[in-house]
């Protein structure tokens, strides 16, 4: 027979944004007795995100105690309560992973939902004070315990102690990685003409073939990449279609994915640009929201876009790594959104054709450029 459990979690944060940090403990329903506790310092977060982050260390240790059990949630956080329920939607973006993160650690009807005033959910409360305090301090939270106030100066010739976010790695689960591949060469590409969503859309070039052939052979060797999904042009999926059959894997189309629509510019080569329509290119060299001559697509929308398909791909994969195939400006929109990069960092990254990019996305929201522009393979 499957156990029971509760889990009550909360999260809190100095400042909204600020120092935050999240306690959970995991309940025998029939007794009460604390299974298990559970906190961390997870450093300048919202409430929201302190949250749901404690919901997660809640779940997952309950799972580490029974797989099989049902659980019983119970929070003071209205928000978190009402979205896991199904009832609001999860409209802002660094909530979308985490909930999707809680979803996966039990199938769907092996947990509920309760809120609880914050006066029956001090236990939790507690340890997230407490997760708060130690990483004050400069040290891991450990169960039972308040750590000590550090040293005023350290030791003469010994290094001062790292963050806890580096010195205590957070037990978040699998990230979801993302492996970005920018197509293979079409006809197009060594001579550097503009060629968006609304164009000729060419097919991959017999060097971009070869280019194709030789990621597939890496990707292969690498034995990682678990869900090929594709911009719907043509070049993106060739090279899918090829990277996917050395993978044994099947391929998914998203629209997101697609490059810019460069309107009239399409074709045309940057100098041609600047010959024909100046005016126009100064302002989109000066403003993401700026678009090409003749109803072609700013880069401010092409962020809308990207950011949407990413979220989309993050629930339906998280804790997976995939492989996506796309083009130069959505590759660099998500690289640039990973590392909270400006705008106009857009103009400042070089990305070859075929070449290899990675990023993580951990379930607190944050997110890690693990490779930018490799093109190795090629050699």
């Amino acid at each position: 027979m499957a156990h029971r459990f509760i889990v009550e979690a909360d999260g809190g944060s100095r400042g909204n944004p600020g120092p935050a940090g999240y306690g959970a403990v995991v309940l025998d329903a029939a007794t009460g007795e604390a299974l298990a506790e559970a906190a961390e310092y997870i450093g300048t977060a919202t409430n929201n995100v302190a949250e749901y982050r404690g919901l997660i260390a809640g779940l997952e240790a309950a799972k580490a105690i029974d797989p099989d059990a049902e659980i019983a949630v119970r929070m003071d956080s209205k928000l978190v309560v009402e979205q896991m329920s199904g009832r609001w939607k999860i409209k802002h973006p660094d909530m979308r992973p985490l909930a999707a993160r809680a979803q996966t650690l039990f199938p769907p009807g092996r947990v509920t939902y309760e809120w609880i005033p914050r006066e029956r959910n001090k236990h939790a409360d507690r340890l997230a004070n407490e997760a708060m305090d130690a990483g004050k301090r400069g040290v891991p939270w450990e169960p039972g315990a308040v750590a000590p106030e550090p040293a005023a100066a350290a030791v003469a010739g010994q290094p001062k102690a790292a963050p806890v976010g580096w010195a205590a790695p957070a037990d978040l689960g699998a990230p979801t990685t993302f492996v970005l591949l920018r197509h293979g060469e079409t006809a197009l590409t060594p001579q550097k003409r503009f060629s968006g969503s609304g164009g000729s859309d060419p097919e991959l070039s017999p060097a971009g073939r070869r280019q194709a052939d030789a990621v597939a052979a890496a990707l292969a060797a690498r034995g990682t990449v678990q869900a090929v999904v594709t911009s719907p042009l043509r070049r993106c999926r060739e090279t899918a279609a090829t990277v996917a059959a050395r993978l044994g894997l099947e391929v998914r189309v998203e629209e997101g994915l697609r490059e810019t629509d460069f309107g009239a510019w399409d074709g045309l080569t940057f100098a041609e640009v600047r010959e024909r329509h100046p005016a126009d290119l100064d302002a989109w060299l000066a403003s993401t929201k700026a678009a090409p001559t003749g109803g072609g697509e700013s880069f401010a929308a092409v962020a809308r876009r990207v950011s949407a398909a990413r979220d989309r791909l993050l629930e339906q994969y998280a804790g997976r790594t995939v492989l996506l195939v796309s083009h130069v400006t959505p590759v660099k929109t998500l690289v640039r959104l990973a590392l909270g990069a400006p705008p106009e960092s857009l103009f400042r990254m070089e990305l070859s054709a075929a070449s290899l990019s990675a990023v993580a996305y951990y379930a607190d929201g944050n997110a890690s450029l693990r490779l930018l522009n490799d093109t190795g393979h090629l050699r």
